[in-house]
């Protein structure tokens, strides 16, 4: 089949199916007399793999390790679920990262009056060095309200 039909029944675009080729993620396809590539039944086998293991997240490296282990019949299932367990442990990370930073974000947006002032918290944050955590800015026109000590009370949240 040509790399159309091998794109469609594998659900790879055409696209990455070169790109897969050319880094080695699958072997050079055949080609026919007149340069075309021919794929047969275990070349769209493997590139739904591919497929499936690019789906769930893994890199195009771990993809690399997953084939290698999948066509080796000496392999241990604990190789395999190393990968995966692995792999999992980097999904927690990522989702963590993005869970603060939804938070940073939320209080920011709390932080943001949204009206015609140009003082902006969301702005000042992303204009802060990387090296330390930014702190929100504080609301312009926001009164400070005080204790009858006279001290300033702290701000209930943390704009």
């Amino acid at each position: 089949m040509n790399i159309g039909e091998a794109s469609k029944t594998s659900k790879v675009s055409a696209k990455m199916i070169r790109y897969y080729e050319q880094i080695g993620l699958i072997p050079a396809a055949q080609r026919t007399t007149s340069g075309y590539r021919a794929y047969n039944r275990i070349d769209v086998h493997r590139l739904h793999f591919i497929r499936r293991a690019r789906n769930l997240g893994f890199s195009v490296a771990e993809t690399k390790d997953l084939l290698g282990l999948w066509h080796d019949q000496s392999r241990q299932s604990a190789d395999v679920k190393r990968v995966a367990q692995e792999h999992l442990a980097e999904l927690d990370r990522r989702i963590e990262s993005m869970r603060q930073m939804a938070e940073t974000l939320k209080t920011l947006i709390r932080c943001c009056a949204g009206d015609e002032r140009s003082n902006c918290p969301i702005l000042h944050t992303l204009e802060q060095p990387d090296d330390r955590e930014p702190e929100p800015a504080a609301r312009s026109g926001a009164v400070q309200r005080r204790f009858r000590s006279g001290r300033p009370e702290k701000p209930a949240s943390t704009c």
